[in-house]
């Protein structure tokens, strides 16, 4: 074997140790068998008073990762806006979609938002939540740009709606922190798990991702058409 046969080599064996270690650490098995999974099922109802566990997970026990996973999103939807540039203002437009298709944009779009604020606001309750909802409410104001790109969005306020939305999360989370010493801590109560009006601060929280991921990703699609339209 050459160098590079034995270097690589050497390196999968010391990942393997490495591993191996803390698995061996970790104690795995009891975790697998009923540790972290088995406690969070028992406590999240009277703890975080949400009846969607997956809720309690992003927003609670794990959310610093579903911060983070708010800041990729917003630094790729970013770049992509500064890759793709803004539009001229002799950008040629194509041809409106027709009045059949234009007409199916408008009676879609209070539904669609309607459906994503359903989504974002019963996420504490059902599977759903704020990422889904965002992404309806993106689809919302992007079907009217596709059936007349007469008409794109308007970028300054889906930028403050995302800047508000970031802004409130983080503030959400610090009252948490200073209140009750812990990041991200429900505020308000627990409530009576199952009712809209329960799980405390949770659904602000969920709120604030759907607007952030709705502005983000409608941005987003907004610009890739601008894209197409002036090549």
């Amino acid at each position: 074997m050459n160098f590079r046969e034995i270097s690589g080599l050497i390196f999968i064996v010391g990942l393997g140790l490495l591993l191996f270690a803390l698995l061996k650490i970790l104690f795995v098995e009891q975790l697998v068998t009923g540790g972290i999974g088995a406690n969070i099922l028992a406590t999240a109802p009277e703890e975080v008073g949400t009846a969607n566990i997956v809720t309690s997970v992003l927003l609670a026990y794990r959310g610093l990762d579903t911060l983070g996973e708010l800041t990729i999103l917003f630094v790729a939807a970013t770049a992509a806006g500064l890759v793709l540039g803004q539009r001229s203002s002799d950008a040629k437009h194509d041809p409106d979609a027709g009045f059949i298709l234009h007409s199916a944009a408008d009676v879609l779009f209070p539904f669609l938002i309607l459906l994503g604020a359903y989504i974002i606001l019963h996420g504490h309750l059902t599977p759903g939540g704020g990422f889904q909802g965002g992404a309806i409410l993106a689809a919302a104001f992007f079907i009217p740009i596709l059936a007349s790109p007469a008409s794109p969005l308007n970028h300054r306020v889906s930028s403050a709606i995302e800047g508000f939305a970031g802004a409130a999360f983080i503030l959400i989370g610090l009252f948490g922190l200073f209140g009750k010493g812990d990041f991200l801590a429900p505020l308000f109560g627990t409530g009576e798990v199952g009712n809209l009006f329960s799980a405390g601060s949770l659904p602000l929280l969920y709120l604030a991702v759907g607007l952030k991921v709705g502005a983000e990703l409608a941005g987003l699609l907004a610009h890739l058409h601008e894209t197409e339209a002036n090549d």
